[in-house]
């Protein structure tokens, strides 16, 4: 049984979300604010954290920084945010949210939205198991250890980067588009191509060895973006950010 971890100070959406998650089959743990949440995730790891932006004291964004931080790194988070907050949604990607939903919201998307988060890391748990290691430009990932290193450097990637570097790699050369990333990496038919982009920026930045002129993950106009290596066949100068 996976257990949820619901992070949210109003009382009715909490006993709300907690009634749905459980009616689905989920074990659940409530923190009613910041600090609450790390001690609860310390106590019991938890496979999903369901976040709310605003929070008393410790804001949202502070708490999925601290668990970024510490043993939860790998854990997938799902903000709630108000609908008017996209600078705070963007700013809870780069620090490695996974996904938002908007406030108000149903309570039955956000069950379909944890369901399918979990059922994505599921098959990408299935994947690097089965899958081989990749290495290019100095990058080698372990899918079974969950490690990455440049150079002989820990990258210390999240669960998703970990995920959307390996797919770039596994397919370089290939121009991907934004939706077939959704598909492919979040397991979702839709959602905001935002995520993507703000995944890639964040990627760029522990990978590429200047950030605003990126060498191995180029964006291709009008499509997405392509992992290129550099001196191989079929790599082309850098387009851009």
């Amino acid at each position: 049984m996976h257990t949820i971890l619901v992070v949210d100070d109003d009382p009715t959406v909490a006993e709300v979300v907690t009634g749905y998650l459980e009616r689905a089959g989920f074990a659940v743990d409530h923190a009613a604010d910041g600090p609450q949440a790390l001690r609860l995730a310390a106590a019991r790891l938890p496979d999903l954290v369901v976040l709310d932006l605003m929070l008393p004291g410790m804001d949202g964004l502070e708490v999925c920084r601290r668990l970024r931080s510490g043993a939860a790194v790998d854990v997938p988070v799902i903000m709630l945010t108000a609908r008017g907050d996209e600078d705070d949604r963007i700013l809870g990607l780069e620090i490695g949210a996974d996904d938002y939903v908007t406030k108000p919201f149903s309570p039955r998307e956000l069950v379909l939205r944890v369901e399918s988060v979990l059922r994505r890391g599921g098959a990408a748990a299935g994947e690097r198991r089965n899958g081989p290691g990749l290495a290019a430009a100095g990058i080698a990932l372990d899918p079974a250890a969950r490690r990455a290193t440049k150079d002989g450097r820990e990258l210390g990637l999240t669960l998703r980067e970990f995920d959307l570097l390996a797919h770039l790699m596994r397919h370089p050369g290939e121009a991907i588009g934004r939706e077939r990333l959704m598909h492919d990496v979040w397991g979702w038919e839709f959602g905001d191509l935002s995520t993507v982009t703000v995944h890639v920026r964040r990627l760029r930045g522990k990978i590429e060895d200047d950030p605003a002129r990126p060498r191995l993950i180029q964006t291709v106009w009008g499509v997405g973006y392509r992992f290129d290596v550099p001196g191989e066949a079929g790599a082309l100068p850098g387009e851009g950010a």
